[in-house]
C-alpha cells in the first residue's frame, strides 16, 4: 500500500459496531505535504498559540469542580475533534481515536462485529448514511437519512460522533436501543438492535426473474471490488443476459482507484472523475483499461445513501450518457480523504482535494440527482440479489420496490429502442 492513500469514506462514518470507512493507510507527513521538511523551522505566525493552550489546560486541572471529569485522555480527545471540527468540513475531515482506527482494520478484512449502520454528523444531528446489507440495521429497516436521537436512552445532541460510537459498540449478541427519527414523517421509535457478527459481501448478481436482465449490486468499494465486478459481469455476458441493473443503493463509498476501476468496466473512454486541489488545479482520474460492459444496456440506481466512491460511478456515468440514474438525490461526499496516522495510534482523517464529476459538477455538499426522481414508501423492502434468489416474475411485481420496478422498465425500453431512455 502507497504511504499516501487516497480515501473516499464520509469521515466521521464510524465503528464496526457502526461501519465506518475502509482505512485509507499510512499517509505523508504533513510537514511535507505542506511543502517543508520535517524539522524545518515553524513560519512566522503559523500555528496555535500552544502556551494560551496550555494556560487554559492548567485553569481547567486546577480549577475545575468535577474532579471525576478533569482527564487527559478526554480533555486531548476534545482539543483534537476541536481543531478538525473548526475546519467547518462537517462530515468529512475528522479526528478518528485509536479504538476506531483499530475497528477499521477489522473491516478491512470483511468481517466485523456490529450493528451495520454507516453514520456521520450533519446540520447538527447524527444522520444515517447507510445501512450495509446483511446487518441487523437492514434487518431492522433502518435507512438512509434517519437521525439517531438516542442510544439506550442516552440523548446524543450534546455528543461528538466518536462518542456515539462508543455507546453503540458492544460485544456480539448484545442489545443496543435506538431511538430513531424519520425526518420525512416526523415520527420517532424505538429500534432494538442486536449486534452480530457481519461478513462483508460486497459483490453479488442474480438474473432477475422472467428477464433477460442482471440485477448487480455493489455494496461498497473495498478492495478487490472492481476484480469482483468484472468477473460477475463476465459470467453476465456468458449468461446471454441482455441488460444490468447496477445497484448502488446504501453504498457508502470506499477506495478510490476501486471506484475508479468500476465506472472504467462500463466506459469506453473519457475521465471518471476530476481532482481539484486546494490551489484549484486540475487533476483528471481517466477510465482504465476497457471493460466487458462498455456497450450493454444499463440503469444505475442511487439513493441518500449512495455516497463517495458510489457518487463518483454515478456521476461518470450519468455525464457520459451511458446510463439513466433512477432514484433519489444522492448524499453529496465531496472530498478525497487522507489518513494522518497520530503517535498514539489515533489518526486525523482530512479533506485535501475536492472531486468533481468529469463534465465539472459539484457534488460536495449537493449530491447526484437522478435522472428519474422515485421515491420509495416507508416500509418499501429493498430488492437485492440475495433476495431475488427463489423469487417468481409474480413475486417481483408484486414487490414494494418501486425502483426496480421502474428500473426494470427502462431497460426493457432501452433494450426495443436504445435512443428511448432518458440521459441527462
Amino acid at each position: 500500500m502507497s504511504r499516501r492513500t487516497k480515501r473516499l469514506w464520509m469521515a466521521a462514518a464510524v465503528a464496526a459496531a457502526v461501519a465506518i470507512s475502509f482505512l485509507g493507510g499510512a499517509a505523508a507527513d504533513r510537514a511535507f505535504r505542506a511543502g517543508r521538511a520535517p524539522g524545518d523551522p515553524p513560519v512566522q505566525g503559523e500555528g496555535p498559540n500552544f502556551s494560551l493552550i496550555r494556560q487554559a489546560w492548567d485553569i481547567i486541572n486546577l480549577e475545575y469542580v468535577d474532579r471525576s471529569a478533569v482527564s487527559s485522555k478526554p480533555l486531548t480527545t476534545g482539543a483534537i475533534t476541536g481543531m478538525v471540527d473548526s475546519l467547518g468540513d462537517t462530515g468529512h475531515s475528522a479526528y478518528l481515536t485509536r479504538s476506531m482506527v483499530e475497528e477499521e482494520r477489522s473491516l478491512m478484512s470483511g468481517e466485523y462485529v456490529g450493528v451495520g449502520l454507516e453514520i456521520t454528523e450533519k446540520n447538527d444531528h447524527v444522520v444515517i448514511v447507510a445501512p450495509l446489507d446483511g446487518s441487523p440495521a437492514i434487518r431492522a429497516g433502518l435507512r438512509a437519512g434517519e437521525q439517531i436521537l438516542k442510544v439506550n436512552g442516552r440523548g446524543v445532541a450534546d455528543l461528538d460522533i466518536g462518542q456515539v460510537v462508543d455507546l453503540i459498540v458492544g460485544p456480539a449478541g448484545s442489545i443496543v436501543v435506538l431511538s430513531i427519527f424519520d425526518p420525512a414523517t416526523s415520527s420517532t421509535v424505538e429500534v432494538p438492535l442486536r449486534r452480530a457478527h457481519i461478513r462483508i459481501d460486497n459483490v453479488s448478481w442474480q438474473p432477475v426473474p422472467g428477464m433477460p436482465f442482471a440485477d448487480l449490486r455493489v455494496a461498497a468499494f473495498g478492495a478487490g471490488v472492481a476484480k469482483e465486478v468484472r468477473s460477475a459481469l463476465q459470467q453476465i455476458e456468458a449468461a446471454k443476459l441482455k441488460g444490468i441493473l447496477l445497484d448502488l443503493r446504501n453504498n457508502p463509498g470506499g477506495e478510490l482507484v476501486e471506484a475508479v476501476a468500476v465506472a472504467s468496466q462500463f466506459l469506453s473512454g473519457g475521465d471518471v472523475l476530476l481532482e481539484k486541489d486546494a490551489k484549484g488545479g486540475i487533476s483528471h482520474d481517466a477510465v482504465r483499461q476497457r471493460g466487458p460492459a462498455t456497450a450493454l444496456p444499463l440503469v444505475v440506481l442511487i439513493n441518500e445513501g449512495t455516497a463517495s466512491g458510489a457518487e463518483i460511478v454515478a456521476g461518470a456515468l450519468q455525464d457520459a450518457r451511458r446510463a439513466p440514474l433512477l432514484g433519489e438525490t444522492t448524499f453529496g461526499t465531496g472530498t478525497v480523504l487522507e489518513n494522518f496516522p497520530l503517535s498514539d495510534g489515533s489518526a486525523v482523517l482530512l479533506a485535501v482535494r475536492e472531486w468533481l464529476t468529469p463534465a465539472g459538477r459539484t457534488i460536495w455538499h449537493k449530491g447526484i440527482i437522478p435522472d428519474t426522481r422515485v421515491l420509495l414508501s416507508a416500509d418499501a423492502a429493498l430488492v437485492t440479489p440475495d433476495t431475488l434468489k427463489g423469487m417468481t416474475r409474480e413475486e417481483l411485481a408484486a414487490t414494494t420496490d418501486a425502483q426496480v420496478k421502474k428500473a426494470l422498465e427502462a431497460l426493457r425500453a432501452e433494450v426495443a429502442s436504445p435512443s428511448a431512455l432518458p440521459h441527462h
